[in-house]
C-alpha cells in the first residue's frame, strides 16, 4: 500500500473524454412527486440473486414493510413504497430484457408507515452490516449493488481508505450534486459512522470541479468542527469522463490501482457513493428502508427538467408527466446517462432503486450516426481509460474468437462507451464489446458447470 496521505491535487489517470457538461437541473431543487395511484416493485433491483415475494394479492401493506426476501449472500431486500393493498404478483420485463417477478401495489394514497419501523441499534462492524442490509440499500450509482455486502470486508483485506464518490461525471445527471447541496449533513454523518465502525483513518471526497458549490458545501461542514479527526478532505477531480468509476477515482485519489479482476478491496479502498452514504445516516435515524429514488429528469424532449424524488415502482411515463411531460415525441428513453444508461423501448417501465436518471430525446439528439470504416487512427486505444485494445476486442467478438477475448483482458472492460465516443467512424465498439463479454462469461461459466459435473 502506498503511503496514507492526503493528496493535494489528484493522481493522474489514463484515458477518458470530455463529454458535453449539460447540468441542466444543477440549481434546481429537488420535488417530492406525489404518489402514484398504483406501483410495480420489482423483486430483482440488485447485482446478484433476485428476491422472494413474501406477500400475496389481497394483501395490506404499508410503506417500509419487506415485500420481497433476500436468501443470497449477494442481494438486498425489497420494501414497498406506498401503502395500499397488493393487487398481484406479475412477471414483467425489466430494462434488459430478462423477465422479472414483481409486486403489483395498488396505493391507498395515505402512506401510512409500517408499524415495525425502528431505528436499528448499531454498535459494531455486524451490527452495521445487518442493518445495512435490512435497509435495502444497493449502489445508488448505478450499478446497484448490494451494499451489505461492499461493507462485509474480507479478513485478509486491509482497507484503510474510503471515498465517497460524488464525481458524477454523465452528461445531464445532478441528483448526486443535489444530494450534497440538499443533505451534506447526512453525507458527513453517515462518513463518520461508517469509517469510526470499520476502523478506516483516511476519507477522500472525489469530486469534479465543475460543481464549486457542492465542494464549499463539503468543506464548509468538515471544516466546522465535525471533521475533530482531520481525517476527511474534499478531493477537486478534473471535470473528465468516466472519472466516477470506481477503478478510476481510486486511482485519481490514491494513486493506487485495482488489479485486473480486483476489486477495490484488492487497492485497500472502499468507494461509497455520495447517495449511499447519506442514506445510511438517515436510515440509522429513523430505521426506513430503501423506499424513494431522487432522479434527474431531462433532456431535448422533456418540457420542464428537473431533480424529482419519487416512490420506487413508480411509472416511468408518470415521472415524465409530473415533469412537464413531452415538449417533442421521444425518440430515445434512456435509464441513466447517455454514457452507459440504458435504452427504454417505451415509458410504460418502472423506477428502480438503482435508477438516477430518466432521459428523454427528440429525434435530432437520438438519431444514431451510421459507422464507416476503421481509419486505424487509435483514438479509441488512447480514450481507453483501462488500457484496452477496443478494435481488436470488437473484431474478435465478430470472429467468435474466445481465446483472443480472454488474452485481450475483454472482462476488465466496464464499459464506459469512450472508445465509441473518440471514433471518428462512429463505430459501434462498446456495443460489440459488451456482446463479446457475454460470449466469454457465458462460456466460462458453462466450463465451470462441465467441470464441477467430473
Amino acid at each position: 500500500m502506498s503511503e496514507l496521505i492526503f493528496p493535494k491535487r489528484p493522481y493522474r489517470t489514463k484515458g477518458g473524454v470530455h463529454v458535453p457538461h449539460h447540468k441542466n437541473t444543477s440549481r434546481k431543487e429537488s420535488v417530492v412527486m406525489p404518489v402514484p395511484k398504483t406501483v410495480t416493485i420489482a423483486m430483482s433491483q440488485h447485482i446478484g440473486a433476485p428476491c422472494t415475494p413474501v406477500v400475496k394479492a389481497g394483501d395490506t401493506v404499508a410503506v417500509g414493510q419487506k415485500i420481497g426476501e433476500a436468501a443470497a449472500f449477494v442481494s438486498a431486500p425489497i420494501h414497498s413504497s406506498v401503502s395500499g393493498t397488493v393487487k398481484k404478483i406479475d412477471t414483467v420485463t425489466a430494462p434488459d430484457g430478462s423477465k422479472v417477478a414483481a409486486v403489483v401495489i395498488e396505493s391507498d394514497g395515505e402512506q401510512r408507515i409500517f408499524s415495525k419501523i425502528r431505528p436499528p441499534k448499531v454498535d459494531t462492524v455486524d451490527d452495521l452490516i445487518k442493518a445495512v442490509r435490512e435497509s435495502g440499500l444497493v449502489g445508488l450509482g448505478g450499478a446497484g449493488f448490494p451494499t451489505s455486502v461492499k461493507l462485509n470486508i474480507p479478513p485478509d483485506k486491509k482497507v484503510d481508505t474510503m471515498l465517497i464518490n460524488v464525481a458524477e461525471c454523465e452528461p445531464y445527471i445532478t441528483s448526486d450534486h443535489r444530494e450534497v447541496i440538499e443533505n451534506s449533513w447526512d453525507i458527513m454523518a453517515g462518513i463518520h459512522t461508517v469509517k469510526e465502525l470499520l476502523d478506516i483513518h483516511r476519507v477522500i471526497i472525489g469530486i469534479e470541479d465543475n460543481k464549486p458549490d457542492a465542494i464549499k458545501a463539503l468543506r464548509e461542514i468538515a471544516d466546522n468542527g465535525f471533521d475533530e479527526k482531520d481525517e476527511i478532505r474534499v478531493l477537486p477531480l478534473k471535470a473528465s469522463y468516466p472519472q466516477g468509476a470506481e477503478k478510476i477515482l481510486i486511482k485519481a485519489c490514491t494513486g493506487r490501482e485495482v488489479p485486473v479482476g480486483g476489486l477495490p478491496s484488492d487497492a485497500g479502498c472502499i468507494v461509497m457513493n455520495t447517495a449511499s452514504i447519506a442514506f445510511i445516516a438517515r436510515y440509522l435515524k429513523t430505521g426506513m428502508p430503501l423506499v424513494s429514488r431522487r432522479l434527474t429528469v431531462d433532456g431535448s424532449a422533456i418540457k420542464n427538467p428537473m431533480n424529482v424524488i419519487v416512490p420506487i415502482g413508480t411509472p416511468i411515463g408518470e415521472v415524465i408527466e409530473f415533469a412537464g411531460g413531452y415538449k417533442e415525441e421521444p425518440k430515445k428513453i434512456l435509464m441513466g446517462g447517455p454514457m452507459m444508461g440504458v435504452s427504454l423501448p417505451n415509458d410504460e417501465l418502472f423506477v428502480l432503486k438503482q435508477n438516477n436518471a430518466i432521459l428523454a430525446f427528440a429525434e435530432k439528439e437520438a438519431r444514431l450516426s451510421q459507422p464507416s470504416a476503421c481509419i486505424r487512427c487509435g483514438k479509441c486505444v488512447s480514450a481507453c481509460p483501462m488500457s484496452l485494445l477496443p478494435l481488436e476486442l470488437s473484431n474478435a467478438t465478430d470472429r467468435k474468437d474466445l481465446d483472443a477475448l480472454k488474452k485481450l483482458n475483454i472482462l476488465n472492460c466496464m464499459e464506459c462507451g469512450c472508445c465509441s465516443y473518440s471514433c471518428p467512424a462512429k463505430r459501434h465498439l462498446v456495443q460489440n464489446i459488451r456482446i463479446g463479454k457475454q460470449m466469454l462469461t457465458k462460456a466460462l461459466r458453462e466450463e465451470k458447470e462441465k467441470g464441477g459435473k467430473k
